[in-house]
């Protein structure tokens, strides 16, 4: 079994990656991956290099449950854990499903343990009971500290002691709502970490767009584990997104992980397939923009030097080399290249000259300029030059 925990080594920090786009990814509305896309899907994350796969949620149906077992039997070098409520019956079922950890869901904050109506001390009865007898199934057993963001704070120190006491072996945080902020994150692990010897793996959620801003701070102030799903795919805004975290650790020189960021992009479009959601294209690291350039100031850069406007090459990710767009706010470098690449031959003065007639065009039609429009251009103001193949 492989075993976790954010170390030093000759590379930097090694953090513990968890994917669980087989399961949160799947809640999200209209989701619903087949027992085939889930092992594609588990396959590619395992040839990604994720360090562990959050499966699914066993007690949900026996197809669920059957999934599971496909995958299991697959042996992937990843840890696969099933995620249950804290009722012993979803244990058990994640037992029959032959993964080798299981997480235990409880809910930590007032207004959970209202809409269950708990108290603190059943969470505590719970944990007592269910964990002790879970891992005599399970090699590894996870607690969740469910709506973990707006619990009182004194309330989650009782947790944390209490699940380690019970020998759980890892305490997730889980801001189910996804309100927490970077400086939050900090306060919040920090002030867990100064008196709880239990790992720490924060799961973020993207209600105010900082999910993964708020993965990489929990690394930072001393997570050992965080969680993660494909194209931050997940209930409502979603989760932090593994493509994107994995280019930020890389990008920080601080943090190793056994992510291989260049296969991101056919897993990203993997599960967008699978999910029927389509990539944004403004979407960070594998949206169809993220390589795209238009401006004049920026091409210029770009053709002298790609990382000039670019925090890391496309194939760093998996994907073809940069675009340069040619519209509105184009200069004339790029009209040069793009001609360049037609196989037309035309002097710098003479791409100046272009210049006005392509930005023209590009705003009366509101758009980037095809290749087709580009070379009616050319014709109209360059035909006596030459004769275009």
């Amino acid at each position: 079994m492989k075993k976790e925990g954010t170390r030093r080594n000759e590379a930097g920090v090694r953090p513990w990656i968890i994917d669980t786009t087989l399961r949160d990814g799947e809640q999200a509305p209209g989701v619903a991956f087949s027992a085939a896309e889930k092992t594609r899907i588990a396959c590619l994350l395992a040839e990604t290099g994720v360090n562990e796969l959050e499966i699914g949620y066993p007690a949900i149906s026996e197809e669920e449950r059957t999934a599971i077992k496909g995958i299991a039997a697959l042996n992937l070098p990843l840890r696969l854990t099933g995620w249950a409520r804290a009722v012993w019956q979803d244990i058990e079922y994640a037992a029959a499903s032959g993964t080798e950890a299981v997480h235990i869901s409880f809910p930590v904050s007032d207004l959970y343990m209202r809409l269950m109506e708990k108290d603190y001390q059943w969470v505590q009865g719970q944990l007592q009971d269910l964990v002790p007898r879970a891992k005599k199934y399970f090699s590894f057993v996870s607690v969740g500290a469910q709506d973990a963001t707006r619990a009182a704070p004194e309330a989650l120190l009782e947790f944390a002691a209490d699940a380690a006491a019970c020998g759980a072996d890892r305490l997730r945080l889980a801001d189910t709502v996804g309100i927490a902020t970077p400086v939050s994150v900090i306060g919040l692990v920090r002030r867990l970490k100064a008196s709880c010897k239990l790992p720490l793996e924060f799961h973020a959620h993207n209600d105010l767009g900082m999910a993964t801003a708020n993965a990489f701070t929990a690394l930072e102030a001393g997570c050992t584990a965080v969680s993660v799903s494909v194209t931050g795919l997940g209930e409502r805004a979603g989760n932090a997104a593994l493509e994107e975290l994995a280019i930020a650790l890389e990008l920080s020189k601080k943090y190793a992980t056994t992510l291989d960021t260049s296969r991101l992009a056919v897993l990203c479009e993997t599960v967008s397939r699978a999910a029927g959601r389509p990539i944004q294209d403004q979407k960070p690291v594998v949206g169809k923009s993220a390589f795209q350039h238009e401006s004049g100031i920026h091409c210029a850069a770009l053709l002298k030097d790609p990382l000039s406007y670019q925090p890391y090459l496309p194939e760093q990710v998996g994907r073809k080399e940069y675009e340069l767009v040619i519209g509105k706010h184009s200069g004339s470098a790029a009209i040069h290249h793009f001609y360049s690449s037609q196989g037309i031959t035309i002097s710098k003065e003479e791409s100046g000259k272009l210049l006005p007639a392509v930005r023209k065009a590009a705003g009366e039609k509101k758009r980037a300029l095809t290749e087709k429009e580009l070379q009616s251009i050319y014709r109209s103001h360059c035909q006596t030059r030459i004769t275009l193949p």
